[in-house]
């Protein structure tokens, strides 16, 4: 299994595959042999259909030799989170709670494009039960851990596909994100997560967190994520929020570079506590923005850290999600996620009305900044990946005693653009001195994905350190 070959991207597969110089076929069993290699290092995936995924390949293969594809991506080997409903898998969510002898007969919306487009799909990774905190264990398939160095958390909630991808385990990577759980992992593995428009990629069914959840691309690079894009953004009407379809070609948009863009440019939004590391790495991937011809100033967004707000809304999801289960099923839940349910509980509709009603102010407050301004850069994280098992690093400040959601306080930069609804990405941008993964987070206005995609690819051009790979 050549390197070469398992780290080639979805564009140069479809190239190759265009040419005859190789086939799906190949690609699959390169992938399926990596899996079969260092999977049980990392633990990315819950599910791995090799059966399906060489039945789907050869289909493929047929297609390319009549020169008949089917669709943008026909033969890229793709993993789905396992939070996404796929057709004859068991979705488990991460979760003891969820029953797997039932029917599965149903793809979310962001399968079936993919399928209708002839990805291979590969299996399902790992997601922390039911996505609700920024890292990837469970109670059920264990502890997914960071491909540069395995003692490490890799992030999540899509810490599985952010780890698929770091190290050649399929080329398109499907992640959700309700407070960053593309952008966290993407930030801790180095690999490129965006986190669309809400509403841009249909979702069904809805999230149990709601309108801050969304789903996106995860990948390896700036242009295979754009290319996932135009085929995960098509229409479904089983998402009612789901946007007015346009037929964009993100690809084609990733052209004409960022010089003229007003860029601010916040290292702490005015109030995060950040490693000094981060604030360094990513204020000179700042200045490669300049020099691409950005117009960059210094400037906070302007709001008050919204971390109460969230957790009001974060927790009341969490026991809307989960009321449902009986006494039996909710202790077989990790104890922490069946305390936030039972703090969700707890609230009350006044309090739920008022944190939407401060959401509804940020949102406003982030519209007007954009009149100001065409993006929004900041870290992706304000830590590094640190040690599997916790729910925060050791001695971060401010986390309030007896806190059961300390992910969010960690994530400062991630969840307020989730509350807002507006697309945003990390792309890597260096590491730090203990050779662990920094990102570089890019916040644009609503509906704005192309531009967010644009910036991203402009920086990654002027800085490959994406071209690196963990040796796991």
């Amino acid at each position: 299994m050549a390197e070469d070959l398992i780290y080639l991207s979805a564009l140069e597969l479809l190239d190759c595959y265009r040419a005859r110089t190789l086939s799906p076929v190949e690609v699959t069993m390169a992938v399926l042999e990596r899996v079969a290699a260092v999977d049980s290092a990392v633990n990315a995936f819950c599910l791995v259909d090799g059966d399906g995924a060489l039945a789907a390949a050869k289909a493929s293969e047929e297609r390319w030799s009549r020169g008949a594809p089917v669709g943008f991506i026909d033969g890229v080997p793709t993993t789905i989170k396992d939070l996404n409903l796929t057709r004859g898998w068991p979705t488990l969510r991460g979760s003891r709670t969820v029953d797997p002898d039932q029917e599965w007969d149903e793809d979310a919306p962001v399968v079936a494009r993919l399928r209708e487009h002839g990805a291979v799909l590969i299996g399902k990774t790992t997601t922390p039960e039911f996505g609700w905190k920024g890292l990837t264990d469970n109670p059920l398939t264990g502890i997914t851990r960071n491909p540069w160095n395995l003692a490490m958390t890799p992030g999540g909630s899509s810490g599985g596909a952010a780890v698929a991808a770091m190290t050649g385990m399929g080329a398109l990577h499907v992640g959700s994100d309700g407070g960053g759980s593309i952008r966290i992992p993407s930030g801790f593995t180095g690999n490129f997560g965006l986190k669309p428009s809400y509403g841009r990629v249909p979702a069904y069914p809805s999230s149990p967190f709601g309108t801050v959840s969304h789903v996106g691309p995860m990948t390896r690079t700036v242009a295979e994520a754009a290319l996932m894009l135009g085929v995960i953004a098509r229409p479904d009407s089983r998402d009612w929020f789901s946007l007015p379809y346009q037929e964009t070609d993100y690809v084609a948009a990733l052209d004409g570079g960022i010089a003229g863009l007003k860029i601010a440019f916040s290292p702490d939004l005015g109030y995060a506590t950040v490693d000094p590391e981060i604030v360094a790495c990513v204020t000179a991937a700042v200045g490669r923005l300049a020099e691409l011809g950005a117009v960059v100033e210094t400037v906070d967004p302007g709001f008050a850290c919204p971390d109460a707000v969230f957790n009001v809304l974060w927790k009341a999801g969490a026991h809307n999600g989960l009321k449902h289960l009986n006494a039996d099923q909710k202790a077989l839940l990790e104890p922490a996620l069946a305390a936030l349910v039972g703090q969700g509980a707890e609230l009350t509709l006044a309090d739920f009305q008022d944190a939407t009603t401060a959401r509804t102010a940020l949102g406003a407050h982030m519209k007007q900044f954009h009149d100001r301004f065409d993006l929004l850069v900041t870290p992706s994280l304000a830590v590094t990946a640190f040690e599997v098992g916790k729910l925060a690093p050791d001695d971060y400040p401010g986390i309030p005693d007896g806190e059961t959601n300390r992910w969010i306080y960690w994530t400062p930069f991630s969840y307020p653009f989730n509350m807002t609804q507006q697309p945003a990405c990390s792309v890597p941008c260096g590491f730090s001195s203990a050779g662990l993964p920094i990102g570089l987070q890019i916040v644009g206005p609503m509906h704005r994905d192309d531009m967010v995609l644009r910036a991203a690819h402009a920086y990654e051009g002027a800085d490959p350190v994406y071209r690196r790979h963990p040796d796991v």
